[in-house]
């Protein structure tokens, strides 16, 4: 494994860490535990990629969660970027273009 897989990696685990505080605020449980966390993926520079699935195809609070992600995983010492997309979910490219504007 080269050192840039390593720190990849180590970013990874911080990361899913902080996801884990990251609550739906209805069910007030947390992201990952949910299983709504599909896959986090981090490149030696330091750029995050997040695919989230709500809970449901039309959930209400989809923004706030995405947002709330996005501002944990920025959060973590040695991210430079944060993308979060979100999978099944009927307004994935309002979301989209939504979290652009928040960027």
């Amino acid at each position: 494994m080269g050192k840039g897989e390593g720190n990849a990696g180590k970013l990874r685990g911080e990361i899913l860490k902080r996801l884990k505080e990251v609550q739906d605020p209805e069910l007030k449980m947390d992201v990952v535990s949910l299983g709504m966390i599909r896959e986090v993926s981090v490149d030696e520079r330091g750029k995050v990629s997040i695919v989230f699935r709500p809970t449901s195809p039309l959930c209400p609070l989809a923004f706030k969660i995405a947002l709330d992600i996005r501002e944990a995983a920025e959060k973590v010492e040695g991210v430079r970027k944060v993308d979060v997309e979100a999978v099944d979910f009927l307004w994935a490219n309002q979301l989209r273009e939504f979290l652009k504007g928040k960027g």
